[in-house]
C-alpha cells in the first residue's frame, strides 16, 4: 500500500536568508555537518514563534490541518536544536510547498496574471510585455455589480434592444426597459426563428 500523497503547504513569503551558518566553534575544526530546515518547517516557526500565533491560525495560515502543522513545528524545533547544540550549519530550502502569490493586472490590455516566483520581481506582463502593471486585490477591485455579469447578452424580439446578461437571472424573465416585453438570452434568437 503506498502512502497518502503530501499536501502542499502554503507559504505567505519565502525566507529573507537561506541559512546560517556558525562561528567561533573552538572544539572541532572543519565542517560540523548541515542541517537542512524545509521552507514548511521555516513558516511554521515563523508563524508560531515570531508572529506568536497559536497553531489552530498557524495552520489555518499554512492551509494544512493542525496536527500536520504540530508535527511540522516539532521537527523544524528539534533540527534547529540539534544545529545549536552541534554547532551545525543551517540551511532553508526544499519541501511541498506553493507560495500564495500576489495578483497583479496589466493596464495596457487588461491581464491578469499573478507571480508564483516570489523570489523574482515582475517587471512586465506576460501576455503584451507592457510595463504598465500594477497590484491587484480581486476582493477589493471589482465591483459588486461586474461579478454578477457575464459575456452573454439578453436581446429582446420585439424592438432588438440589448442589455449585458445577469448572472443567475434568466434572460426570460428580464423586461425589456424601452418597449416591456420579455428578453431572451441573443443565442437562443436563431433557434426560435427556425
Amino acid at each position: 500500500m503506498s502512502p497518502r500523497p503530501v499536501r502542499s503547504r502554503k507559504i505567505s513569503n519565502p525566507p529573507i536568508i537561506s541559512g546560517f551558518k556558525p562561528y567561533g566553534n573552538r572544539k572541532t575544526i572543519g565542517d560540523t555537518g548541515t542541517v537542512f530546515l524545509h521552507i514548511e518547517e521555516y513558516e511554521a516557526i515563523r508563524l508560531c514563534d515570531y508572529n506568536m500565533l497559536n497553531h489552530y491560525q498557524a495552520s489555518e495560515a499554512m492551509d494544512i490541518s493542525r496536527p500536520t502543522l504540530t508535527r511540522i513545528y516539532a521537527r523544524a524545533r528539534q533540527k534547529i536544536a540539534e544545529a545549536l547544540v552541534l554547532g551545525k550549519q543551517i540551511i532553508i530550502e526544499g519541501g511541498k510547498i506553493y507560495f500564495d502569490s500576489d495578483w497583479f493586472l496589466c493596464s495596457s490590455c487588461g491581464c491578469y496574471f499573478n507571480n508564483p516566483e516570489k523570489r523574482e520581481e515582475i517587471k512586465e506582463c506576460p501576455l503584451c510585455k507592457s510595463t504598465n502593471i500594477s497590484n491587484y486585490d480581486p476582493e477589493h477591485d471589482i465591483p459588486e455589480e461586474s461579478m454578477l455579469r457575464c459575456n452573454d447578452l439578453c436581446i429582446c424580439t420585439n424592438c432588438g434592444y440589448e442589455q449585458p446578461h445577469l448572472f443567475g437571472c434568466p434572460c426570460k424573465e428580464e423586461i425589456c426597459p424601452k418597449c416591456h416585453h420579455n428578453m431572451i438570452r441573443k443565442g437562443t434568437l436563431n433557434i426560435r426563428n427556425l
